[in-house]
């Protein structure tokens, strides 16, 4: 398995679902989206900007 770096972002984010009562299963999905979506930005999704998504 390889490790992954936590950042505050993150561990904020999983915080949030599990008061929300999100199972660990959507928690793992949310966070592979974010992923994804980090992937195609190709920067951190909490710089991301409207213009930003709409132009890539």
């Amino acid at each position: 398995m390889t490790e992954e770096r936590t950042t505050s972002l993150r561990e904020r984010m999983i915080e949030d679902m599990r008061i929300r009562g999100i199972g660990d299963k959507a928690q793992q999905a949310h966070i592979r989206a974010i992923k994804d979506f980090a992937r195609f930005l190709k920067r951190s999704p909490h710089t991301a900007t409207p213009t930003l998504v709409l132009s890539t």
